[in-house]
């Protein structure tokens, strides 16, 4: 079955830059995720925490 898959990919031109467009937006994905969580204020993390801990009596106050 890789077999055939293989064959078949290598006889579409330029097929060799997707899996590096896919390494990009993966590494890209990542980074932007990791600066989020080290540039994201610490009271609106602690109040998104809290929030599966919320009664519907909390939420009102």
């Amino acid at each position: 079955m890789l077999k055939f898959i293989k064959g078949h990919m290598e006889t579409i031109d330029g097929v060799e830059v997707y899996p590096l467009i896919s390494l990009l937006i993966f590494f890209l994905f990542f980074v932007a995720l990791f600066w989020w969580v080290f540039t994201s204020k610490k009271e609106y993390i602690q109040e998104v925490s809290n929030i599966p801990l919320e009664t519907e009596k909390d939420a009102a106050l």
